[in-house]
């Protein structure tokens, strides 16, 4: 029975599949192009799993992935803690529980209609 994935995974993933007597895989190195493509799936994939079991597994697996996009494209954890305190200044952080259900204008915004086609509130 042959099971295929396509997905990045973890760097010990294709040795301890082949140490399993009856079990081989076949696999790639990616270039850094396919990389950071296949970085922001996995970034989905592990928030998807994430939801579904809120474990803290879940969300190591998800930091996981987020400390190997930040090495790869050379962002440090003084440069989002930065980020995270300038926008906590400028829009507040979650800690009100606040949930926004809609807004009233008389003027059209386009940038709120490109904020509002956007692929994953789609399913919201």
């Amino acid at each position: 029975m042959k099971y295929v994935y396509n997905k990045l995974v973890r760097d010990k993933i294709p040795e301890n599949i082949n140490s399993i007597e009856g079990r081989s895989c076949n696999y790639k190195i990616l270039n850094d192009k396919e990389y950071l493509q296949e970085l922001d799936k996995k970034i989905l994939e592990e928030a998807h799993e994430f939801i579904e079991e809120h474990s803290v597994e879940e969300l190591a697996d998800l930091m996981e992935v987020i400390f190997a996009v930040m090495k790869k494209r050379k962002i440090s954890m003084e440069e989002v803690e930065n980020a995270r305190q300038i926008k906590n200044s400028k829009k507040g952080s979650f800690h009100n529980k606040i949930y926004l259900m809609d807004v009233e204008q008389e003027e059209h915004d386009e940038r709120e209609e490109i904020e509002m086609k956007k692929e994953w509130r789609k399913s919201n």
